[in-house]
């Protein structure tokens, strides 16, 4: 019998690309240790039951199924911190282009990495004013439109400054900017010279035009913290700031109160484990995460800088970043993945995704069968987004021939070297394993 009932579907609009039929998953394995079909119809998950006891959606529309044995199940990531306007320009000669053509392409192959990694919602923090002007975030929205349908993009306009004489043109340009199509309201208090007048800059605007705000702070000033909760305090439909790393350098009573004022506000707090973004003027430390989890925070993690000078070796992987927070930072492998998933999620004003009946079918099948193992070695990943395949990367592992590999049943290379099998299908030279 199936776990759970079926759902009234979805009803999307008529461009929606969700509605293009029914999707069975089969033999899929949870976290709980359940073997499960998940059928998915209409962008979201219709039933979910005991393996084999589901049945494709007839009807019209095309429909398929997908094996899914020896892959767990998890709700998709999604990403709340990326510099998408300066991604992959870390090998660059000279200054980084602000033509909106390359942003545009820069962003759109940024967010098609992070899908295949399994975000299939990400935040792109860009730059108005200065040399960028608003083309930066007219490439970026340009960016979300051509991604529709394979993942959610959203867009953070950040100002330099907002206050004195110099501010002026920034506050109009971040309010242009969010008559242009800005989903948030952002920027760096720290680079202000008047940083408490910058946050209330910001929650004006965002307040004006019922916008989230999120805001880079390195969060190593305890009064401008208190100063920053008690502003943001109620304010709907909510406040995030990141990375905060300078929260690891306050005292212990410092901190303590930090986390108190800012769970009290609902202010979620964005690391990055990965490596800082370079917005702020301290990158090499990291928000101590167990405390402010303690304290009631919503604490989430982004991926930051994506190759670019701030980190040039940034993989925007979030799997990565939930293995650095239980690897590095203490967390139990469930509280490390819900800060890329559901703590995400949230922070970014999405719905929550389980894998039940009735919920948004944004999924993530990775190889493996235990949570933990799946952090450590995820390389192979089945992405899913609004019911359907998004993306999809195979890892297959090979040995040369030898007697220990003979003897373990160790999966060999073939004849014609890096011709061997392909996807754990058996080749001519052995039998691959994927993973």
């Amino acid at each position: 019998m199936p776990d759970s009932q079926p759902q009234p579907p979805h009803s999307p609009s008529p461009s929606d690309p969700a509605d293009r039929g029914s999707l069975l998953l089969r033999g899929a394995r949870l976290t709980d240790g359940r073997t499960v079909d998940v059928r998915l119809h209409g962008g979201r998950i219709e039933a979910v039951g005991t393996a084999g006891s589901l049945a494709p959606v007839r009807g019209p529309g095309p429909g398929g199924h997908l094996d899914l044995s020896g892959y767990l199940l998890l709700p998709a990531p999604a990403d709340p911190h990326v510099h998408a306007d300066t991604a992959l320009t870390a090998d660059v000669p000279g200054p980084v282009s602000y033509d909106p053509e390359d942003v545009q392409r820069r962003t759109t192959e940024a967010a098609l990495l992070q899908l295949g990694h399994g975000a299939t919602a990400s935040r792109a923090h860009v730059r108005v004013g200065d040399v960028a002007g608003l083309g930066a975030l007219t490439a970026v929205l340009r960016a979300r439109r051509s991604l529709r349908g394979l993942a959610e993009l959203t867009a953070v306009a950040m100002p330099r400054v907002l206050t004195g004489v110099a501010g002026a043109d920034g506050l109009a340009m971040l309010r242009d900017a969010v008559k242009m199509g800005a989903d948030v309201v952002g920027g760096c208090p720290d680079l202000d010279p008047d940083p408490t007048g910058y946050v209330e800059a910001v929650l004006e605007v965002a307040a004006e035009h019922g916008c989230p705000v999120d805001l880079h702070t390195d969060g190593a000033d305890p009064a401008r913290l208190a100063r920053l909760a008690a502003m943001a305090g109620g304010l709907r439909p909510g406040v995030a700031i990141g990375p905060c790393g300078g929260l690891a350098r306050l005292t212990a009573d410092a901190l303590s109160r930090a986390a108190d004022q800012l769970a009290a506000a609902g202010v979620a707090v964005v690391c990055l484990p990965q490596g800082a973004c370079g917005a702020t003027d301290r990158t090499e430390d990291t928000a101590p995460v167990r405390p402010l989890r303690a304290a009631g925070v919503r604490v989430t993690a982004g991926s930051g800088a994506l190759r670019d000078v701030s980190n040039p070796v940034g993989r925007g992987d979030p799997l990565e970043a939930a293995y650095l927070l239980a690897s590095r930072h203490g967390l139990r492998p469930e509280e490390a993945y819900d800060a890329v998933s559901a703590a995400a999620r949230s922070a970014l004003g999405l719905p929550e995704v389980r894998v039940e009946a009735g919920f948004p079918a944004e999924l993530l099948a990775v190889r493996g069968d235990r949570l933990a193992g799946a952090l450590s070695l995820a390389y192979s990943r089945i992405v899913v987004h609004r019911g359907r395949v998004v993306a999809r990367t195979s890892a297959v592992r090979e040995y040369g021939d030898s007697t220990t590999a003979s003897d373990l049943g160790l999966p060999r290379q073939g004849r014609g070297y890096g011709q061997g099998p392909r996807d754990g299908r058996e080749g001519p030279g052995g039998r691959g394993h994927q993973a």
